[in-house]
């Protein structure tokens, strides 16, 4: 785990006890320091119980804390925490703002650091391998993977990719990135802002943080406008990754876990990141060749009877599932779920390539009537159901793709076991 002698002998109290919570008790601990936790589930404190103390932050006498770190989950617009803590004139912290408080007592080392609305998973896996084919030492955490206070300090000249979420970011204040990136930003998150103004806010304070020398990297400054520019602009070092689009749409029919527009983005940044990080052409060729893709986000499940099965259930709103309908020309699209609008947002320009939709969840009533009389509607309720359906009807060439333009939680626990479950109704078929 990383740990560090800046928080030796201070005293924190720690917020929410899933993974990234967990990982920030242990890592206080082995450094020294004093950690009050709380989680409202009683097996969570129980698990803590033998190297922290126990007790609600909210109420308490926070005299003399160092800071109180809290789960990016917690709602900091309508939490009581967020008050509570200013009364002390405690900071409210992430275990981000940790780490970056860790770095100095780390060996040599950078930080990317790659945010945005859609694509930031993808991109950040995307640097991570290329690094790891180019044989450098490196290591992706934030928004992804394993926590990054649990995870062992990487040797000189490692680096750090980061997934920063705007949640995780407005719990961060001294970040220095090597490198930031600003992908795409499109609505969403807005029960947790204000408007749209204060979330592309909190994604810019990544920017903020950077020193003038370091790189701020983005898409078509052009498009942007005079305020993000401003912010991201002044006094950085700074690169358009959009310049590189036209190659690399060329490149993307060598990429088989890469395709369409969407991921011609992912990997402008990427490659925009591994330049300045110093990776030679070899090592970015075959980095991006051989790059397996993520669960859950465009993932090839399986090819049967020439008819290919995706799973893309991480699209869970209708600006990530428009980019995954523009990546093959002949698609029989399962969607529906959670709805997180009422309208098919950007989806509706791309149903030319959808040759029929299966709608599932609470939202297919809706997508039925939002797509009677564009596309052919088999209202089939269930996800299992949907992927018999759809795979009935496909056609050898043509894609069965789950991206349901929603959230999971009305049939599922999370997006992840609803690919899951995709998986398993594909693997099925065979049966």
């Amino acid at each position: 785990m990383i740990t560090s002698p800046a928080f030796a002998g201070k005293k924190y109290a720690v917020l929410g006890l899933a993974r990234s919570g967990l990982a920030t008790v242990d890592a206080l601990v082995a450094s020294g320091a004093e950690v009050v936790a709380w989680d409202t589930r009683e097996e969570a404190r129980d698990a803590v119980a033998d190297r922290a103390q126990i007790g609600d932050p909210v109420g308490a006498d926070l005299t003399g804390y160092a800071g109180v770190v809290v789960a990016p989950g917690v709602p900091l617009n309508r939490h009581p925490i967020a008050g509570h803590a200013a009364n002390y004139g405690v900071p409210v912290i992430g275990d981000i703002e940790l780490f970056a408080q860790a770095r100095a007592d780390l060996p040599r080392h950078k930080v990317v650091g790659i945010t945005g609305t859609n694509g930031k998973s993808t991109t950040t896996a995307l640097v991570h391998h290329i690094l790891k084919t180019a044989g450098v030492p490196t290591t992706m955490g934030g928004n992804i993977g394993l926590p990054i206070l649990g995870q062992d300090p990487l040797p000189q000249g490692g680096v750090y990719v980061l997934e920063l979420s705007s949640y995780q970011i407005d719990l961060t204040y001294s970040l220095d990135c090597d490198v930031a990136v600003l992908l795409e930003i499109t609505p969403d998150h807005l029960d947790r802002y204000e408007n749209m103004a204060a979330y592309i806010n909190s994604k810019l304070r990544l920017f903020d943080m950077q020193s003038p020398d370091h790189l701020a990297a983005y898409y078509h400054y052009q498009l942007l406008s005079t305020t993000i520019r401003k912010r991201i602009g002044d006094g950085h070092r700074k690169v358009d990754f959009a310049n590189d689009d036209e190659a690399l749409v060329e490149l993307q029919r060598h990429w088989p876990a890469l395709q369409g527009p969407h991921n011609a983005q992912n990997a402008a940044a990427a490659m925009a990141v591994c330049i300045e990080l110093d990776v030679g052409k070899d090592a970015l060729k075959e980095g991006f060749r051989t790059y397996p893709g993520l669960p859950h986000r465009m993932e090839r499940v399986a090819e049967r009877n020439g008819i290919l099965f995706v799973n893309d259930s991480k699209a869970t709103n209708t600006e990530s599932s428009a980019p995954a309908l523009a990546s093959y020309p002949h698609i029989h699209w399962i969607v529906g779920g959670l709805a997180k609008t009422e309208d098919l947002g950007p989806c509706a320009a791309q149903l030319g390539h959808v040759r029929a939709a299966y709608t599932i969840g609470e939202a297919g009533p809706m997508f039925a009537r939002l797509l009677e009389g564009r596309v052919p509607v088999t209202q089939s309720e269930l996800l299992v159901t949907a992927v018999k359906d759809a795979a009935a009807a496909a056609r050898p060439g043509e894609v069965v793709l789950l991206s349901p333009a929603c959230a999971s939680f009305d049939q599922f626990r999370d997006y992840e076991a609803r690919g899951q479950a995709f998986r398993d109704a594909v693997g099925a078929l065979g049966e």
